[in-house]
């Protein structure tokens, strides 16, 4: 049985290079870095005393103010990036079509802030300091929850918790609703706020984040010979996907068409890749057979590129295996040396950046790539963006568990 045929017809992004899908999109173009000194709370104790902190979002300009108290942070950036996306897409959702329009959104760990919050009043003055809406706050499908009350989407509603894969786990399986007929449009992403000061503590002693607290703007640095972990940052990613035929029949901007998911489990350890990189091979793989496109025919690769040596070590193995000659001649970048990695959140924005990246044949730069680990010997697109034309381009993310999730998007063209 021939597939449904699904198209991204919105965008959504809030990354801490910029709140809109256009600001952050230009900022990216230009290599900016969004990392700076934290400044949401102060622990000089703290080795780690960077982030990627998003400094110009207003939860009331898109949340009835009333509202913005019951949510966490998490929800607030699901709720902003959602309604851009929506937005864009100038999708309508009426008591007509609202049983076919669903939501899926993502997040790693949720909402933490809160938490941490309410841990500390509870303690300080009992439980009648914990607010009602304690728990809707930090439970993760309240992500996917608020906005489908808020757009009235009747449809799949679900959400996925696969840590740093969460997001591009969730636009794919929104994609699989899609191809089967259980919806016609979904709203699908990743979202992730837990710059805390135990979220930073937790990575910090797990060994994985930067210490390059002098230089923070150097401090994400995937492939780089001198990179020394990944930076933690915060935002959400949100997209509209729709089946083809539902958007030619309104006439909606098509930005690219998304043809092929895959995912795997490594099976190997909670928090480092095999080796081998045998999970994302396959991941990588499984995508590309899904879009049934050759690997030839990938031209740009969005790394998961965490800044870590383990990740992109065995992330440039695994594409070197997979696509063999190939790979020296494709383009590769990673959105993370500029925004950070925004864990749950970032594979929705890195799908954001490979949809516009097809529309505009233009490719993002990796910056801070001053001395490229001999390990690391593709092109990564070093420092400035690249015009190109990009007809097909792969979503690679991997998250802790050893969960992965790769998406295809390729150029749209009319149907036959």
């Amino acid at each position: 049985m021939e597939k449904t045929r699904v198209v991204v017809t919105g965008l959504g992004m809030i990354t801490p290079v910029g709140s809109g899908t256009e600001k952050s999109w230009n900022a990216m173009l230009s290599g900016a870095s969004g990392i700076g000194k934290i400044t949401r709370f102060n622990d000089p104790n703290l080795p780690v005393q960077i982030a990627g902190e998003v400094d110009d979002f207003n939860p009331e300009d898109y949340i009835h103010p009333k509202e913005v108290k019951k949510m966490d942070r998490f929800i607030h950036f699901a709720m902003g990036a959602s309604h851009m996306a929506v937005t864009d897409s100038d999708l309508k959702i009426t008591e007509e079509n609202a049983q076919r329009c669903g939501v899926l959104i993502g997040s790693g760990i949720g909402g933490l802030p809160a938490i941490e919050h309410y841990y500390k009043a509870y303690l300080e003055g009992g439980y009648k300091k914990v607010s009602p809406f304690f728990i809707p706050m930090l439970i993760i499908n309240l992500a996917s929850g608020n906005v489908s009350i808020k757009y009235g989407a009747k449809g799949p509603n679900s959400a996925v918790v696969t840590a740093c894969a969460s997001g591009n786990h969730a636009i794919g399986e929104a994609f699989r609703l899609i191809q089967r007929g259980s919806a016609d449009a979904m709203i699908a992403g990743g979202t992730e706020a837990v710059l805390t000061p135990l979220g930073i503590s937790g990575f910090t002693v797990m060994k994985a984040l930067s210490r390059r607290n002098s230089e923070p703007q150097k401090a994400s640095r995937p492939f780089d010979l001198n990179r020394d972990g990944f930076v933690m940052s915060e935002g959400a990613g949100i997209m509209v996907l729709e089946s083809l035929p539902h958007a030619l029949k309104r006439n909606a901007r098509i930005y690219c068409e998304l043809s092929g998911y895959g995912l795997s489990g490594d099976a190997y350890h909670i928090t480092s890749p095999s080796d081998d990189g045998e999970g994302a091979y396959m991941s990588m793989k499984a995508a590309i057979d899904d879009a049934q496109i050759r690997l030839e025919d990938i031209d740009y690769i969005n790394a998961h590129g965490t800044s870590t040596k383990i990740n992109d070590e065995i992330e440039t193995s695994a594409i070197k295996n997979l696509f063999k000659e190939h790979a020296y001649k494709l383009a590769i970048s990673a959105t993370k040396s500029m925004t950070g990695h925004m864990l749950g959140a970032a594979g929705g924005v890195e799908s954001i950046v490979c949809a516009l990246s097809i529309f505009n044949d233009i490719i993002t730069p990796t910056i801070n790539l001053d001395d490229p680990d001999p390990a690391c010997d593709l092109d990564y697109v070093p420092h400035k963006a690249r015009k190109a034309t990009i007809n097909c381009a792969l979503s690679n993310s991997f998250g802790f568990g050893g969960t992965n999730a790769c998406l295809v998007f390729k150029k749209y063209k009319d149907a036959d």
